[in-house]
């Protein structure tokens, strides 16, 4: 398959924009550890919980989760949401 000039420019165009979205971001990102992975813990509680319950979604995780539904039933997916109650956040 060839691609033309246009699937190019397509390409191009995809890679300087997300090219300047990360430039765009990297200055407004704190310099220290506390603000790269815990946001200056500046979050709300929601957007944590929410988070935590995504990263059982990921590929790295179906077999641990799985077991968690076959053990407890689907509520047991919402296990993480525990993580923010009890502050391991």
């Amino acid at each position: 398959m060839q691609l033309t000039t246009l699937d190019w420019i397509v390409i191009a165009l995809y890679g300087l924009t997300a090219l300047a979205i990360g430039l765009r971001f990297a200055r407004r990102a704190g310099s220290g550890a506390d603000e790269f992975f815990l946001s200056g813990r500046k979050l709300p509680w929601w957007l944590l919980g929410t988070s935590m319950v995504a990263t059982t979604f990921s590929t790295d995780t179906p077999n641990l989760i799985a077991d968690f539904v076959r053990g407890g039933g689907v509520a047991q997916n919402w296990v993480w949401w525990a993580f923010l109650i009890t502050g391991m956040c």
